[in-house]
């Protein structure tokens, strides 16, 4: 009987729109730095300013790692090139969900703090 009173929910479909959605949405979450005018997420504001500044250095943007207001290198430039071969191959697809122009974003913000730092 359990098995029949969840064998609607086994035989649904997966909503991919929607998780590529909040999985795009999540980047924005995690954004440091002055953050744009277009941010999704409400809650979020300017974080990380002087990140870096009593060496130096800039370190101020990008994105934090695992919530605990940490940047790693390595695992930003692996999931943004990730990011990067996902619009790649499938840039029609995301497009046609409407989010390509939200990846475009996600992947400039992490790539242009990368490039731009001294």
């Amino acid at each position: 009987m359990l098995l029949l009173i969840g064998l609607p929910f086994a035989l649904a479909g997966h909503d991919y729109g929607q998780a590529l959605s909040k999985s795009i949405l999540f980047f924005e979450a995690q954004r440091s730095g002055y953050l744009p005018y277009n941010q999704r997420v409400t809650w979020r504001a300017d974080s990380g300013l002087h990140d870096g500044k009593t060496s130096g250095v800039d370190l101020v943007g990008g994105y934090y790692d695992a919530g605990d207001n940490v940047k790693f290198g390595l695992p930003m430039a692996f999931t943004l090139t990730m990011m990067s071969w996902s619009i790649i191959e499938y840039g029609k697809q995301i497009a046609a969900g409407g989010e390509l122009g939200h990846a475009m974003d996600a992947l400039k913000w992490g790539t242009g703090h990368i490039t731009n730092r001294n």
